[in-house]
């Protein structure tokens, strides 16, 4: 019984940095430095200012492999917050598709994948 109980214990404990790290949703077009280091998985201060300045001189993020152009972000950090990084608002990225595209294009024009 007590084996039991230690192994569920350090599988909770294992698998608990996945849940306390876990990105959350943010439009790195429009956020703050702030808000993308707080949001995003392995983003600190420094990249995400990094962020905001590449965004702030060459103009919004088009796809998400553009994050890739940033100092320090590569694509382990890309897969890791591939889903919480967002390009657009959701009133913008549930129009932004013409009506009649299939679930993959209105995927790929929100994306830019």
């Amino acid at each position: 019984m007590s084996r039991k109980l230690a192994a569920l214990a350090t599988a909770l404990i294992l698998g608990m940095p996945g849940w306390l790290f876990a990105a959350t949703p943010v439009n790195v077009n429009t956020a703050d430095a702030a808000t993308i280091a707080r949001s995003l998985d392995g983003i600190g201060p420094s990249r995400a200012q990094a962020i905001v300045a590449w965004r702030d001189v060459h103009g919004p993020f088009k796809k998400v492999a553009d994050l890739a152009r940033i100092k320090g972000v590569g694509k382990g950090t890309l897969d890791r917050n591939r889903a919480a990084i967002l390009l657009a608002d959701d009133a913008t990225a549930k129009t932004s598709a013409p009506a009649g595209t299939n679930r993959h294009q209105r995927h790929k024009a929100v994306t830019g994948e």
